[in-house]
């Protein structure tokens, strides 16, 4: 009998409003793999990532995440129970140091489980090691999204939602973006990354989520996207 996913979403719907978002979306994750959600502008996958982090809990359907039934709890609750969460607006403390900040995310690992610790993270994020004595606000833009994730891994989940990691990096910081999460999938962490540039996407992700105006279109091997037919129905700007 196969694992039960780290996570399972089970048609969920989100509104805004009176405006409908989320329109029974379902997909799942095993432990160490890398979905990726894609799709247009306004196709709902930050909306997904904030209904899994309980930032806009959903009005119907199921969220699991490892045999705990989330939707509905506070963000806390959840980021507790091994959950984190990487927002696209990063998010840092500007006043704080890169180490401060780091501090900041600290909380025990799960019994059995190797700690992330600053060591550890310097090695995955370089430049960050080269930076711990500055304040967060000095970084580029690129360093502070590496200081984003880092300071997540800090709190030690066991499943971690970025969305939009590569949006408006350098190619150099995108390739060590790329090397980090290659690792942390290495070590058996879920990831969960909504974005657009489906080269990066390519490169990392085992399974791919399409989303098209909050309704999910298709849910498979990311390989499935070497089929020109579908990327450009969900994927191509129109």
């Amino acid at each position: 009998m196969a694992d039960a996913p780290t996570l399972t979403v089970d048609g969920i719907e989100v509104f805004y409003g009176r405006a409908k978002i989320l329109h029974g979306v379902s997909f799942a994750a095993q432990a160490g793999e890398i979905v990726a959600l894609a799709g247009r502008n306004g196709a709902g996958k930050s909306t997904t990532l904030k209904a899994i982090i309980g930032l806009v809990p959903p009005a119907k359907g199921r969220i699991v995440f490892e045999g705990h039934e989330i939707a509905g709890l506070e963000p806390y609750r959840i980021a507790r129970l091994g959950v984190g969460y990487v927002p696209e607006e990063r998010r840092i403390f500007t006043d704080l140091t890169v180490a401060e900040n780091l501090a900041v995310g600290a909380r025990p690992a799960a019994e059995g489980r190797e700690p992330f610790t600053t060591e550890r993270l310097i090695s995955l994020f370089p430049n960050l090691g080269r930076s711990l004595t500055r304040s967060a606000g000095q970084l580029s833009g690129g360093e502070q999204q590496m200081l984003t994730i880092a300071r997540t891994l800090m709190g030690n989940p066991r499943l971690i939602l970025i969305d939009e990691p590569s949006e408006g990096l350098a190619p150099v910081i995108v390739e060590q973006m790329l090397k980090a999460m290659l690792a942390l999938k290495q070590e058996g962490l879920t990831l969960i990354i909504s974005e657009q540039n489906l080269a990066f996407l390519s490169a990392i992700a085992d399974t791919v989520a399409l989303l098209e105006r909050g309704v999910m279109r298709h849910f498979g091997p990311m390989g499935d996207l070497a089929d020109e037919e579908l990327r450009m129905r969900y994927l191509a700007v129109s």
